[in-house]
């Protein structure tokens, strides 16, 4: 998942110097949430690691 947020992130980073601010905005968008998502799955497997 952190590959996708990457990859966006690097979408939003080309399309934001070629002046498509529209797509730059999208790809920054859908690179947030899935950073977000991520954070959240690795701080609850770490919670789960911790239990055993």
């Amino acid at each position: 998942m952190l590959y996708y947020t990457l990859i966006f992130l690097l979408i939003a980073l080309l399309a934001g110097a070629l002046g498509l601010f529209g797509i730059a905005g999208i790809a920054m968008t859908i690179a947030r949430v899935l950073f977000v998502i991520f954070l959240i799955v690795f701080i609850v497997s770490l919670l789960q690691r911790g239990k055993r």
